[in-house]
């Protein structure tokens, strides 16, 4: 994979009629992919090397941003999902890479703003059921 540009990783949500819509004012955006290790070694282990069962453990995504506020629109979405904790259907578009696609839930949202500066937020949507990938 090439060089990409950071603003070209977008974080997209589902609206009622089916297509998806960019949030709107991320800065930055970290995806984190995670598939937790179960440990089977046991005493009978070659020369006592961890063994791994493969598939067994629980896979995680997160997706960390930071941005501004853009518009209304994709911030009262987020902010309703967070106090509702209702899964919303999220796409995260990877140039060059893929899309993957499935159900998050806000696990945290924080604001803040400096006095000669502009107001600010973070938000953390964590995995909340399948996610399928597409490649690109």
């Amino acid at each position: 994979m090439a060089a990409q540009k950071g603003r070209d990783l977008l974080v997209k949500i589902a609206e009622d009629s089916g297509t998806y819509k960019t949030i709107l004012g991320l800065r930055a955006k970290t995806l984190n992919l995670n598939a937790r290790a179960v440990d089977i070694t046991h005493s009978d282990s070659a020369s006592a090397w961890r063994e791994l069962l493969p598939g067994a453990g629980v896979k995680t995504l997160d997706v960390t941003g930071k941005g501004i506020f853009q518009d209304g629109v994709s911030d009262g979405i987020m902010r309703e999902a967070f106090f509702a904790q209702s899964q919303k259907n999220l796409q995260i578009v990877i140039p060059d890479f893929g899309i993957i696609e499935g159900g998050f839930l806000v696990s945290s949202l924080s604001y803040s703003g400096e006095y000669d500066g502009e107001a600010t937020y973070e938000i953390t949507l964590s995995s909340a059921g399948l996610q399928t990938f597409a490649a690109l």
